[in-house]
């Protein structure tokens, strides 16, 4: 891809749509930033490291915006000094390429608070 995933638009997902491909994965999930993993081929998954409670929650709450913006919605567990971002698309229980996209903004968000 010429464009930043995290410069790409999430689009929403109609049911019916068929969840990416192993090889698609593959490809997408290497131009994401260290940590990310591929769970069961159907969910993206990372966790990010803080130094305490209130930056960990500091974060989910710069995420926020993002994900409303993209219509876009992160499945976020929170707790002392970490946060783990699942993503997912949950109308086709699989991953579409706006899994990818949302990553690379949640990355891009983390990499701003550095």
């Amino acid at each position: 891809m010429s464009s930043s995933l995290a410069d790409r638009q999430c689009v929403p997902c109609r049911g019916g749509t068929p969840p990416l491909a192993a090889e698609e994965i593959a490809s997408l999930l290497s131009q994401l930033g260290a940590g990310w993993q591929v769970e069961e081929q159907r969910k993206l998954i990372k966790s990010f490291r803080f130094k305490n409670f209130l930056q960990a929650v500091d974060f989910v709450q710069a995420i926020t915006p993002v994900a409303e913006a993209e219509g876009h919605h992160p499945d976020l567990y929170v707790r002392w000094g970490e946060v783990r971002v699942y993503l997912w698309t949950h109308k086709i229980n699989g991953l579409t390429e706006s899994d990818f996209f949302m990553a690379a903004k949640i990355d891009r968000v983390y990499a701003s608070r550095q």
